[in-house]
C-alpha cells in the first residue's frame, strides 16, 4: 500500500504545467495577502480585493509569458531561481505602474504604503515560490535515492567547473545508486570549503574518508593522468581498494554535459601512459602524402594501428597485407566504415611465398614498406623454430629483396627488443632478420655486385630502417588481456616468475614513434625509442587486482609459474657493442650500426635455409647460435646446445 502511494505521488510521468500554474497563483495571491496583514495588521478589507485581481492578472500574464509553469519542477536549477526573481520583479513592477497611473483616485491608502506593501511582497513572493521548487526537487531525490545499504558512495577529484558538472550529472542520474561524499584536490585554495553543500578535501584525506563513509569510487577526468596531484590520489585510491572510474575530457562530452554513458573503470594502460609524445606531423605527411605504402602483418596489433595513422597522412593507395583471414577482414571492415576505403587495397599473402610478392609489386608498385609481419609468441615459436625462420627470416629476406627490385624507396621493419642478447628462438630470429637488412643497407650503399639471384644492381636507392621497442599494451599476446579474463574468472592471476620485468608502451605511442623514425631514417640505422621505465610484471598483476575492486593476495591469489620455454627476466634495447647517437625527438635514439657484411650474412641465411628444410630443429638452432653468438638459451631445451658449443670450444 505504501509502496502504491508513493508510485502514485511521485510517478515517472511529469505532472500538468497548467497544475504549475495553478499553484504558483495560489503562492503569488497568498504572499500578496501577507503582505497586506503584515503592514496593515488588520484583516483584508473589499477594498482590497482590487489590489489582489489586479495584481493576480499581472502576475498571470507575467509568467505565462515567461513560461515560468513550462519549467520541470524536481529539475529545477539556478537559472530558474533567476527567471523566477525576475518574474516575480515585472509583475511587481507592472503592478505598482498600474495602480498608480490608472486608478490612483479609486485606493484609500497613501502610495507610501503600496510602495511597502509591494517590497514586503516582493521577498515573500519570490521566496516562497523557490522554497516550493526545492521542496519538490529535495523530495523526489530523496524518494529517488535507494537505501544507504544499495549506495555506492563516491569521490570526485578536482574542485572546479568540470567537478562541478560532473557531480550534477551523478546527482541528476534517475534511482540514482551513487552519493557524491565530497571532492579531492590537491591546490590549497578551496580545500575545506564547500561547493554545493560539498567539502573539498585534501589528498592526504582519502584513507579517513573511505572509513568514514564507506567510499567505493573516485571518478577522476581521463585527461593529464600524469600530474602530480592526480596519479597521488589514483595511486591511494588503488591501494585502498577504492576503484578509479575516468570521465572523458569535456570536450568529448555530448551537449556540454557529462554523459554517464561515458564513464569508464580505469584501465591499467591509462596508469602506464607517460607525457604524450610530440609529433612532427608535419615531416610525417611531407614524407607519406601521395605515397603508395606497402603495410605487411596489416591485421595484426601494430600493423592494424600503423594502417590507422597513415591513412590520416592523405596516402595516395595503402595496400594492407596479411595472410590472418578473418582479422584481415576485419580491418577491410572497419575501413569501409570510414571515410578512406577508397585508398585502401586488401592483399592475402605469406610474405614466405617470394612469388605471391613479387605479384604484389607487380600490380601495386610500393613506395614505402612497413613490415610487421611476424611471428613473435616466444614460447611457440621455441617449439616451432622452423615457422620462426621461414616467416621472421626468410619472409623478410624476400620482401626486403623484392624491395630493391622494385625501386622501393624506404622499408621500415619492426623488431623487437628480445632481438638483444637473445635467449629464444623468436628473438634470435629477429636479430638475424635485423642483420640481413643492415648489411643489404650497407652493401647497396657501397655499390656491391650482386650476383643473379639477389636484388638486381640498377636499383639501389632502398634506404632500409629498424624499429627496435619493447612490449605493447593492448597488443596480440600482451599479459593485460590475460590477467583480465583471469581476474572476471575469479583468479588466479599467472606470473611467470616474481622478479620478470619488461618495458611496455602503449600501440598509438609505438606507431607515433615508427612513423617519426620513418622520417628520419637515412638507412642503415636501428631505431630505439624510450621505453620509460620497466615495470614488474608482479606489480602489474597486483595493480589490476586492486583496479578490479579486490584485494591481492585475499580475494584474487596470484600465483608464480615459473619462466616459460625462452623467457628471460628482463629485456635489453641495447648490445654492449651498439652505441647510442641521440636524434632530435628525445624518445627516439639511434643504436650505431655494428657493420656486417652482406656476402656472409646472405650466405649464411641460405645455409640456413636447406638445414631448415631437412626439418633438423637442432641443427637448425645450432645454426642461428652461430649467426648470432650472443644467442645463449634460457629455459629451453636448446640449453645443450649451448653446452655443447662450450664443450667444443674448452
Amino acid at each position: 500500500m505504501i509502496l502504491h502511494f508513493k508510485n502514485l505521488l511521485f510517478q515517472e510521468k511529469f505532472h500538468s504545467r497548467w497544475l504549475v500554474f495553478t499553484t504558483d497563483m495560489a503562492i503569488v495571491v497568498l504572499s500578496l495577502c501577507l503582505s497586506f496583514f503584515l503592514k496593515n495588521k488588520q484583516n483584508l478589507s473589499p477594498d482590497n480585493a482590487y489590489y489582489i485581481i489586479f495584481y493576480s492578472g499581472s502576475a498571470a500574464i507575467v509568467f505565462l509569458l515567461m513560461g515560468i509553469h513550462r519549467r520541470i519542477v524536481r529539475y529545477s536549477n539556478t537559472r530558474d531561481m533567476l527567471r523566477i526573481i525576475a518574474a516575480v520583479l515585472l509583475s511587481n513592477t507592472m503592478f505598482l505602474a498600474g495602480c498608480k497611473l490608472l486608478f490612483a483616485s479609486y485606493f484609500r491608502f497613501s502610495f507610501h504604503d503600496l510602495d511597502d506593501i509591494i517590497l514586503i511582497n516582493f521577498f515573500i513572493s519570490a521566496s516562497l515560490l523557490m522554497a516550493m521548487r526545492i521542496t519538490v526537487k529535495d523530495v523526489f531525490m530523496y524518494v529517488d535515492t535507494p537505501l544507504a545499504a544499495d549506495q555506492d558512495n563516491i569521490l570526485i577529484y578536482g574542485a572546479d567547473s568540470t567537478a562541478i558538472l560532473i557531480k550534477r550529472a551523478v546527482e541528476a542520474q534517475k534511482g540514482a545508486i551513487t552519493h557524491v561524499k565530497g571532492f579531492v584536490d590537491s591546490g590549497p585554495d578551496k580545500l575545506y570549503k564547500c561547493i554545493e553543500q560539498k567539502q573539498v578535501y585534501p589528498l592526504k584525506a582519502i584513507e579517513s574518508l573511505k572509513r568514514r563513509f564507506a567510499i567505493k569510487k573516485m571518478l577522476v577526468t581521463n585527461e593529464e593522468l600524469t600530474t602530480d596531484g592526480k596519479k597521488e590520489a589514483i595511486e591511494k585510491c588503488i591501494e585502498l581498494g577504492i576503484k578509479v572510474v575516468t570521465v572523458p575530457p569535456a570536450d568529448h562530452w555530448l551537449n556540454g554535459q557529462p554523459n554517464l554513458n561515458q564513464f569508464e573503470d580505469l584501465k591499467i594502460e591509462d596508469l602506464l601512459e607517460r607525457a604524450p609524445i610530440v609529433l612532427h606531423k608535419d615531416h610525417i605527411l611531407d614524407d607519406l602524402k601521395g605515397k603508395r605504402i606497402l603495410i605487411t602483418g596489416a591485421a595484426g596489433s601494430i600493423g592494424s594501428e600503423i594502417v590507422r595513422q597513415v591513412l590520416g597522412y592523405e596516402p595516395a593507395c595503402i595496400i594492407l597485407c596479411d595472410q590472418a583471414e578473418t582479422p584481415l577482414h576485419d580491418i577491410q571492415m572497419e575501413i569501409e566504415d570510414g571515410e578512406h576505403a577508397n585508398r585502401t587495397s586488401i592483399f592475402v599473402c605469406d610474405i614466405q611465398n617470394a612469388q605471391r610478392v613479387r605479384a604484389l609489386f607487380d600490380l601495386h608498385r610500393p613506395q614505402i614498406v612497413f613490415h610487421a609481419a611476424a611471428y613473435k609468441h616466444v614460447p611457440l615459436m621455441e617449439n616451432n623454430p622452423a615457422e620462426a625462420v621461414l616467416t621472421n627470416i626468410w619472409g623478410t629476406k624476400n620482401l626486403a629483396d623484392i624491395s630493391v627490385m622494385y625501386g622501393v624507396e624506404k622499408f621500415i621493419m619492426i623488431s623487437t627488443d628480445k632481438a638483444v642478447r637473445p635467449t629464444n628462438v623468436m628473438g634470435a630470429s629477429k636479430r638475424i632478420a635485423e642483420m640481413y637488412i643492415q648489411s643489404l643497407n650497407s652493401a647497396l650503399t657501397a655499390n656491391y655486385p650482386f650476383n643473379n639471384e639477389s636484388p638486381k644492381a640498377a636499383f639501389r636507392q632502398t634506404k632500409f630502417i629498424t624499429t627496435r621497442f619493447g612490449n605493447v599494451l593492448g597488443s596480440n599476446g600482451s599479459v593485460i588481456p590475460r590477467f583480465k579474463a583471469q581476474i572476471q574468472r575469479g583468479g588466479p592471476v599467472t606470473v611467470t616468475h616474481p622478479e620478470i620485468t619488461r618495458y611496455f608502451m602503449t600501440i598509438p605511442e609505438s606507431v607515433h614513434l615508427v612513423l617519426e623514425a620513418a622520417v628520419m631514417g637515412n638507412g642503415g640505422e636501428i631505431f630505439l625509442f624510450d621505453m620509460g621505465e620497466p615495470v614488474k610484471i608482479a606489480d602489474l598483476a597486483a595493480n589490476m587486482v586492486r583496479l578490479a575492486g579486490h584485494i591481492p593476495g585475499e580475494d584474487i591469489k596470484i600465483v608464480f609459474t615459473g619462466l616459460r620455454p625462452g623467457e628471460k627476466l628482463y629485456e635489453e634495447l641495447l648490445n654492449k657493442e651498439e652505441e647510442i647517437i641521440p636524434t632530435y625527438n628525445k624518445d627516439i635514439k639511434i643504436s650505431k650500426t655494428i657493420p656486417n657484411c652482406y656476402a656472409e650474412v646472405n650466405s649464411t641465411i641460405n645455409e640456413l635455409m636447406e638445414l631448415n628444410m631437412d626439418n633438423n630443429t637442432d641443427l637448425v638452432v645450432l645454426k642461428m647460435k652461430s649467426i648470432v653468438p650472443d644467442f645463449i638459451s634460457n629455459n629451453s631445451e636448446f640449453e645443450k646446445l649451448d653446452a655443447r658449443i662450450l664443450n667444443a670450444a674448452v
